[in-house]
């Protein structure tokens, strides 16, 4: 199978990369931590930080965009309803890694201040999304299935864009109540989404101040 190709793939490259990590050759740790627990841990951090702030952005400003562009608009949705679901599990289950093991290599006795407030930017970005999970996106989901019904009833839903959904609600009260309440809750999640996005964006500053190429 092609995900299996790919997967087997990029195992290979992260155990060529941990074959010639510097611990191999007998560097030590800071004392704080074991030298491979913590370059584990960092790892850890590092790609479970980049799969999430890649995804967020690739979800939230391209994919969803050009989606929402080129689909009809009940086949997006539905679409989107079954993405969601999966892309903030994803993102939710990767913060988690990323706090649990940045709060492991930086207790908060003894972390400073810029640490603490980076803590708390993946903390917000993983609060968020499981608002999103739990919340915000079953609500979302719902109220787009009572809306498709509704824009079924008015022969609506197969063009792409927005364009008929909005003429039909001038003269259809129920579908324009039912509008309102999509927007809402969608507008919830979309901000939840966005707060996310810049939490894991002030945390990539910080990363990038770590660097030293």
């Amino acid at each position: 199978m092609a995900w299996m190709t790919r997967f087997l793939a990029a195992m290979a490259f992260l155990a060529i990369g941990v074959l010639f990590s510097p611990e191999i050759f007998g560097s030590k740790s800071d004392g704080q931590h074991p030298p491979k627990l913590a370059t584990f841990l960092k790892l850890a951090h590092l790609l479970c930080f980049s799969a999430a702030f890649g995804a967020a952005l690739w979800v939230t400003f391209i994919g969803g965009i050009i989606m929402f562009k080129n689909l009809p608009r009940h086949q997006f949705g539905n679409l989107q309803s079954k993405m969601f679901p999966a892309y903030f599990s994803m993102v939710g289950v990767c913060c988690a890694v990323s706090v649990g093991s940045f709060g492991y290599l930086h207790p908060w006795k003894t972390a400073s201040a810029s640490e603490k407030y980076q803590l708390g930017f993946v903390l917000a970005a993983f609060a968020f999304n499981l608002s999103n999970l739990f919340v915000f996106t079953p609500m979302t989901i719902q109220m787009m299935k009572q809306r498709h019904k509704i824009e079924r009833e008015a022969n609506i839903g197969e063009e792409v864009g927005w364009t008929k959904n909005q003429e039909v609600a001038k003269s259809n009260p129920k579908l324009a109540a039912m509008n309102k309440k999509f927007g809402m809750i969608h507008g919830l999640s979309s901000l939840a989404n966005i707060f996310s996005f810049g939490s894991l964006a002030m945390h990539s500053w910080y990363l990038a101040g770590k660097l030293d190429l």
